[in-house]
């Protein structure tokens, strides 16, 4: 079967750097220790949840350089878009964007989530499945848009059911600095996906990168 030059340049990108990517008291000061160390321990569900991070988080984001293109302070200076382009793990995610002519429609709308598949996630979809998704504008418009989210989530916020730009939705569990997205709304359906690199502001949105292409509802 001919690859279409969108599915050429995919696996050309996989092959760029990708994101490597736990008694009685009394009013004596030491009853009132031993009484306090007798009192069984309550937690609320708030002290148990682990705290959220305040910035990027995840193992991925040690591939991010300290400055420069790509780094933490120039991806805050750049709308999503223009941004991403310059996140070597996230060239496939860029070439299925600008396939579907949205660059710059990320670029112009403001507070935005991005949920930005790695360029492995694209390079494990098999040519059967993906070729037929890259030469469909519709369909691939569709799977770029469910990847967005309107309005921007913190970490603090990421848990939960959101809607995406194409009117789907997608599940997030988790806290802290460790979020899924279940294995069913993934286009390969085998795992979950994983947050490996999270909350990367950009100048109008926040960016998630995942591990996993993710699929609008059948």
């Amino acid at each position: 079967m001919t690859r279409t030059p969108t599915r050429r340049a995919l696996l050309a990108a996989a092959t760029a750097l990708a994101l490597p990517l736990a008694g009685c008291g009394s009013d004596g000061p030491a009853d009132d220790v031993a009484a306090a160390s007798s009192a069984p321990a309550t937690t609320s569900a708030a002290e148990a949840a682990p705290p959220a991070p305040t910035g990027p988080f995840g193992p991925g984001c040690a591939a991010l350089p300290p400055e420069g293109p790509g780094s933490p302070a120039a991806l805050a200076a750049a709308p999503a878009a223009a941004a991403m382009s310059t996140i070597p793990g996230l060239t496939n995610t860029m070439v299925t964007v600008h396939a579907a002519t949205l660059a710059a429609s990320l670029d112009a709308t403001q507070d935005l989530t991005v949920l930005a598949p790695v360029n492995e996630a694209f390079a494990a979809v098999p040519p059967a499945t993906l070729d037929p998704l890259l030469a469909d504008t519709p369909r691939l418009t569709a799977l770029v848009t469910h990847h967005v989210i309107a309005g921007r989530l913190a970490p603090g916020e990421l848990a939960g059911t959101h809607t995406t730009l194409d009117g789907g939705q997608v599940t997030i569990d988790g806290a802290g600095e460790v979020f899924t997205v279940s294995a069913d709304q993934t286009l390969l359906g085998a795992a979950d996906a994983t947050v490996i690199c999270g909350n990367l502001p950009t100048l109008n949105a926040t960016v998630y990168v995942v591990d996993q292409v993710l699929t609008p509802p059948a």
